[in-house]
């Protein structure tokens, strides 16, 4: 076939082509989604785990600053109130409400969930420790 003056050079395609190349593309990228969305879902559990611990203690600290009497009594109800009840099962509260007669503190110390909460859970620990002046005594 003669080319024409002005013509642009044409590509002839091959039998078949392309036919499918995406559908086959798509399926290989599809697991590395995956993984890559769930390892997001993981980093935001973990950062939501660090927030509830912080709240978790903050509320704790303010209620026994207020307590007049039971102290530890009111910070870890406080506490418990706060949490999400997936939560709750693997917190432990050390020194809530503890302190001396000037300063009141509370230490939370979470686990954050695999996947979803209440299903299991990292074996890294989450602490977050709060503290507040005494009021007048």
């Amino acid at each position: 076939m003669k080319r024409r003056t002005g013509e642009p050079d044409r590509i002839r395609a091959r039998p078949g082509g392309d036919r499918g190349q995406l559908s086959i593309e798509f399926t290989g990228m599809v697991p590395i989604i995956l993984v890559t969305l769930v390892l997001l879902w993981q980093a935001v559990l973990v950062g939501y785990t660090f927030t509830l611990a912080s709240g978790a203690a903050d509320e704790g600290v303010r209620k026994a600053v207020a307590a007049d009497g039971d102290r530890w009594g009111r910070c870890e109800a406080a506490v418990y109130e706060r949490l999400p009840s997936a939560w709750e099962g693997p917190a432990e509260i050390r020194d809530c409400g503890a302190g001396g007669d000037d300063v009141v503190t509370a230490t939370i110390t979470l686990k954050a969930p695999v996947l979803f909460p209440g299903f299991a859970s990292l074996p890294i620990p989450v602490t977050a420790t709060a503290g507040a002046a005494a009021e007048g005594k």
